[in-house]
This record gives C-alpha cells, sequence and structure tokens, in this order.
C-alpha cells in the first residue's frame, strides 16, 4: 500500500482482528496452533488483502501457508458474515519474515559489540 488510506487501514485491521480470532477458534488444524496474524494490507479499493502471519518455528511456515490457503473460501465466507462490507477482500497469506529478520539485526549488533570490546580491550593493552 502505497499511501495509508483511513478506511483501508481501518479494515485491515479488522481483518486482522477477525481472521486471528476464526484461526483460533474455527480451524482446527493443530498444525497452525501457535501461528500470528502479524499485519494485514488492503488494497484501495478493498478488493484485494495481504494478510500476513508468522508461526513459532520457521519449519512450520510451508505447512501453515498450505493451510491457510486451503481454507482461503471458508475464511472470506466468515469474514463476509461478521463484517460489514460490500466486498469481502481476496485474501493472499505471506509468511513474515521481520521476526526473523530482526533476530539477525540484533545478532549482527551483538556481534559488532563484542568486537569492539575486544578492540578496546587490545587497544588498553599496549
Amino acid at each position: 500500500m502505497a499511501r495509508n488510506f483511513p478506511r483501508a487501514r481501518r479494515v485491515a485491521d479488522q481483518i486482522q482482528r477477525e481472521l486471528a480470532d476464526l484461526i483460533r477458534s474455527e480451524i482446527n488444524d493443530p498444525r497452525i496452533s501457535l501461528l500470528t496474524i502479524t499485519d494485514v494490507e488492503v488494497s484501495r479499493d478493498l478488493a484485494h488483502a495481504k494478510v500476513f502471519f508468522s508461526t513459532l518455528k520457521a519449519e512450520e511456515r510451508a505447512v501453515a501457508t498450505e493451510v491457510l490457503t486451503a481454507a482461503t473460501g471458508f475464511l472470506r465466507a466468515e469474514l463476509g458474515q461478521r463484517m460489514r462490507l460490500r466486498i469481502v477482500p481476496q485474501l493472499r497469506f505471506e509468511y513474515d519474515d521481520s521476526i526473523e529478520r530482526g533476530m539477525q539485526m540484533d545478532a549482527l549488533i551483538e556481534a559488532a559489540r563484542r568486537d569492539d570490546q575486544i578492540k578496546r580491550g587490545q587497544d588498553g593493552d599496549d
């Protein structure tokens, strides 16, 4: 979404809440028990929604994508009943790797700090 449109953002927030509730309460698949809907981006015309999710274990990502994609029709139908929208957006599920990238960045920062401390220690020994 290039610009932030207030209605699209409100719809995206509600879709995120509703999908999280639906997945937790209606989809009884143990393979996605530890799944989190992290964000939803809705197109300006509200016709398409990109749903970002994360899992506790990175190796569960392919299975979770498969389960969510298979349940797309059911989830859209349920969203249609729960939300007052003229058009229920087409849902596209994408794995959100921002948490993993954040952990990698933290590790790089920590490694740089350790290197700096080691260099300072060596400089002080001279």
